[in-house]
């Protein structure tokens, strides 16, 4: 028996019709006949385990959401994106592209993790509030390549990108120190850390 349906109740962000799904059975946290959050299709949301979709979370595109992994609060997952094993996706975090995030990880805040992600576990991932002249967020985290990657604003790319970039647009300003003083820690954060294969 599935463990969800799509409702008729549905809702357009970003130009896609997005369906409410309800439980049709209990599992794990949920109950049958209670309503979750929002997909584009049945196949974003894995009908065999105990995954799922709460509140106001958002999944699209060719994205999936599987074994026991939840997506909630506000997140968005999409692109060709997967979120499986006990990760956990929330807050106004955004998962996209070709971004996989599995394992114990966990990617909440403002957080905007894409590209080649590989986040299996939370030494994967770090992001940071209330940073630069816009007091926005930075994301760092792992690609599956080893490389650890940097978003803030519209920026993405390398760690050593991102200090040329700084350097090159703060200089030695407060934001740019600020930055300067992030990205030292940054780079101590992601010494050594391994980054795991999915299968």
């Amino acid at each position: 028996m599935e463990k969800f349906i799509l409702t008729e109740v549905t809702r357009e962000y970003l130009g896609v019709t997005l369906y409410q799904i309800k439980a049709t059975r209990s599992f794990g946290n949920v109950k049958a006949g209670e309503l979750g959050g929002w997909v584009e299709k049945a196949e974003n949301l894995s009908q065999e385990d105990d995954a799922w979709v709460f509140g106001n979370a958002r999944v699209s595109g060719n994205a999936r959401v599987s074994g026991n992994a939840r997506v909630s609060g506000n997140a968005r997952v999409s692109g060709n994106a997967r979120v499986f094993g006990d990760a956990w996706v929330f807050g106004d975090a955004e998962v996209f592209g070709d971004a996989e995030v599995f394992g114990d990880a966990r990617v909440s805040g403002n957080a905007r993790v894409f590209g080649d992600a590989h986040i299996t576990s939370r030494a994967h991932i770090a992001w940071f509030s209330s940073v630069g002249s816009e007091y926005g967020t930075l994301t760092a985290y792992m690609t599956k390549q080893g490389v650890v990657e940097v978003t803030r604003g519209c920026f993405h790319g390398s760690i050593d990108t991102f200090e040329a970039a700084v350097q090159q647009t703060h200089g030695e300003s407060r934001h740019g120190q600020e930055y300067m003083l992030l990205i030292q820690f940054i780079r101590l954060r992601f010494k050594g850390v391994i980054v795991e294969n999915a299968s």
